[in-house]
């Protein structure tokens, strides 16, 4: 059975650290600027070592673009709790999206990274249909082809030509997920594999799902590489326009 994603309002969350403030800001005012009705958004933020003032400023910029909706923020220590595990050039901010689901109190959540434009009105993601998968996200080729592709063939076992997708945008079925108990197939990835995570939380994700996942139009994160003239979906109006690379780590973090 197929259903809607959203009914009364859309959890919408952020993973930031010091970094990712760099470019939150044109994140949050595209989305703001471009988004119908704010009052059925809640923006979450989850914060590794974000100061109070910075916090601040988060709700100022949200007064001065006339949001109206609910925003929230919940702090975590991402050294403490991802320590462990292979870091994106020292930072482990991006495996909070794990977490999402335990403090999200709603059956959907969509995740956004902190390097990107909101070219549409993300209220459209409700029109997604959604069925029993846990995760939604933009295919993006297979994992023969991703830089993580030899752990997940030789080291998994998984197939070279299950499709993969980039973690930047994610739809979380939260009801989906403590249903299959994903949380604890993570945790014990994350236990036997804690140096070998190429793609960091986006190998695991692209891991658990073995390609199962629910595929959503590539308007929805519409990849633009530091080395590429335009972005994948040229025409990248009306789309989620993801600075992504390692390169542009000096925007955020996407990956």
């Amino acid at each position: 059975m197929a259903y809607n994603l959203f009914f009364i309002y859309m959890n919408i969350v952020f993973v930031i650290d010091v970094l990712g403030l760099e470019s939150l800001g044109a994140v949050l005012t595209s989305l703001v600027r471009n988004c119908s009705d704010t009052r059925k958004l809640r923006l979450n933020f989850f914060c590794s070592a974000v100061a109070p003032r910075d916090k601040d400023n988060i709700l100022k910029l949200l007064e001065m673009e006339n949001y109206s909706g609910g925003t929230f923020f919940h702090d975590f220590n991402a050294v403490k709790m991802f320590g462990h595990l292979n870091s994106l050039h020292g930072n482990w901010a991006i495996y909070g999206r794990f977490i999402i689901p335990k403090l999200i109190d709603s059956e959907y959540a969509l995740y956004l990274d902190a390097d990107m434009l909101i070219l549409l009105d993300i209220l459209t993601i409700s029109e997604i249909k959604f069925t029993d998968q846990f995760l939604a996200a933009v295919p993006g080729g297979t994992f023969n082809s991703g830089l993580d592709g030899k752990f997940l063939i030789d080291r998994l076992g998984l197939s070279k030509e299950q499709k993969s997708f980039n973690s930047g945008v994610l739809v979380f079925n939260i009801k989906t997920w403590n249903s299959k108990s994903i949380s604890r197939e993570i945790d014990e990835m994350c236990r036997r594999y804690p140096r070998e995570l190429i793609s960091h939380d986006q190998t695991v994700l692209n891991a658990l799902c073995n390609g199962n996942f629910h595929c959503i139009d590539n308007r929805f994160n519409n990849l633009w590489y530091p080395n590429n003239k335009l972005p994948i979906r040229r025409s990248y109006h009306n789309s989620i326009l993801h600075f992504a690379g390692h390169q542009n780590r000096g925007i955020c973090l996407g990956k």
